[in-house]
Parts: structure tokens; C-alpha cells; sequence
């Protein structure tokens, strides 16, 4: 399969096999996240792989997913302008550029750039993935816990290995819905403009759950805006709190 093919055909593992992932194969896929594009060359990005059991199932805790605990390798994305910050400080450089959300942003750019990078190498050795949005349902106690310093932050998690299911793929909104030509595009009906897509979501998860659940997009899009996670809307205090500026 090549690697377009290999794409389309994406989805989320969240059940793997009790097989480790061998070091000749995990070096090579650090090697590709090591190639993925840098904002300004700067490579203001680092992995924390996490392999102590004790702080997986603290993580685990964290996103309250439990099936955390059972990927065989989880690695965390994170911001990390403190490896720059030093090399400046100890070259004798005392501004503070490093604090700027600029940077902040460009070492975020560059984690989902690895990241994503690191997914389609995973999966094109016959591996799946699985994302972890949901380390962030507690930013400081994952700083905590990797033991950050300031200036860098989490950004996202992702378990892999050898997959122990094959589930559909997802579909997803039609490329007209958010693929547009030198402007954006605004639809005066959006329910209307969704209603194929509802109906093909509603039949995907009513054969993916048979017949448990009946649900579309557009309901999930209004319980997604209803589910607010109180402590991710304190991200800017959290962000602050690594030493980076916040300026309005």
C-alpha cells in the first residue's frame, strides 16, 4: 500500500497486541520525528517517552481514558523553548525573546508536525495510533509529572504499536465543507449543508455499536461546546505558569 492509500485508509487503534515495539523500529520513527519541518530551524520540540508504569497510570488518571494504560509505547509532545533558552544563556544572551508567544506557538507548530509526522510512519509499518488530547484535562500535573521545567508545556500524547482490532474507518464532512478558494466560505444554513453527512455519521454509528447508539455530528458538535472542561479553560494561567508571556 502506498503512502496516500496508506492515509485514507487511517484510523484510531485504541486495542493493541501484547508485542513490544523493538529499538532498531522505535530509533528509525524518532529518526522521522528528528526530519519533520521546524519552525525557523529552531526544533523547539522534544518526546518525553514515557516507560515507568507508575507514571503511565498517573497519566492515565489524568485523561481518564483507561485503555492508556495498555498501549505499548506512549510518547508526550511538548513545547520546549528551555534547551534554546539555555544554549542563549550560557552564549550570554539576557533578553527574553524566548517567553514570547510566538516561539511558544512555533514549538506547539512543530510537536502536531512531528507528531502527525511520527502517525504516518507508524502506521506505514502496519502499526496503528492513537492520540491522547486528553493529557491536557490537567496541564499542571502533567508538568508535574514529566517533571518539566519552564518554558516548555505539553501538547498532545500518542500510543502506538501492533493493532488488536481493525475498526471502520470514520467518515468524515464532505472537502466542500471546509476546503475553500481564496476566501472562507460561510453557508447561510449549516444544519441544512450537514444533513448528508448527519445521516452518514448516524448510520456509521449505529453499525459500529450495534444499533446501541443513535447519534450525528451536529449533536455531537452542541455536546462537545456543553462538555467543557473547567481546568482547560484556565490554559493561559498554566501556560503562564512555565514562565511564558502572556500579552493582550
Amino acid at each position: 500500500m502506498n503512502t496516500i492509500e496508506n492515509q485514507l485508509e487511517h484510523r484510531t487503534i485504541r486495542k493493541f497486541e501484547d508485542r513490544e515495539v523493538d529499538n532498531k523500529t522505535l530509533n528509525k520513527l524518532f529518526d522521522v520525528y528528528n526530519h519533520s519541518a521546524s519552525s525557523t530551524g529552531m526544533q523547539q520540540a522534544s518526546i518525553i517517552r514515557v516507560t515507568d508504569p507508575k507514571i503511565k497510570h498517573e497519566i492515565m488518571k489524568v485523561s481518564n481514558q483507561e485503555y492508556l494504560e495498555d498501549v505499548p509505547e506512549l510518547l508526550i509532545f511538548i513545547v520546549d523553548l528551555y534547551r534554546n533558552y539555555r544554549i542563549a544563556e550560557e552564549k550570554g544572551y539576557v533578553e527574553d525573546a524566548y517567553k514570547h508567544m510566538d516561539k511558544f506557538f512555533q514549538g506547539f507548530t512543530d510537536s502536531i508536525i512531528g507528531a502527525q509526522n511520527m502517525v504516518v510512519a507508524i502506521e506505514s509499518l502496519g502499526m496503528g495510533a492513537v492520540y491522547f488530547g486528553s493529557i491536557l484535562n490537567d496541564y499542571d500535573r502533567m508538568v508535574e509529572l514529566l517533571k518539566l521545567p519552564k518554558y516548555t508545556f505539553p501538547v498532545v500524547g500518542l500510543g502506538f504499536g501492533y493493532p488488536a482490532e481493525k475498526p471502520q474507518v470514520k467518515p468524515k464532512m464532505p472537502i466542500e465543507l471546509k476546503v475553500f478558494e481564496n476566501e472562507y466560505k460561510e453557508y447561510e444554513n449549516y444544519l441544512e449543508a450537514f444533513k448528508g453527512y448527519d445521516e452518514t455519521m448516524t448510520t456509521y454509528y449505529d453499525t459500529r455499536d450495534n444499533g446501541q447508539r443513535s447519534d450525528c455530528f451536529t449533536d455531537q458538535v452542541v455536546k462537545k461546546f456543553l462538555s467543557t472542561n473547567e481546568i482547560r479553560r484556565d490554559v493561559l494561567k498554566s501556560i503562564a505558569k512555565q514562565g511564558f508571556e502572556m500579552r493582550l
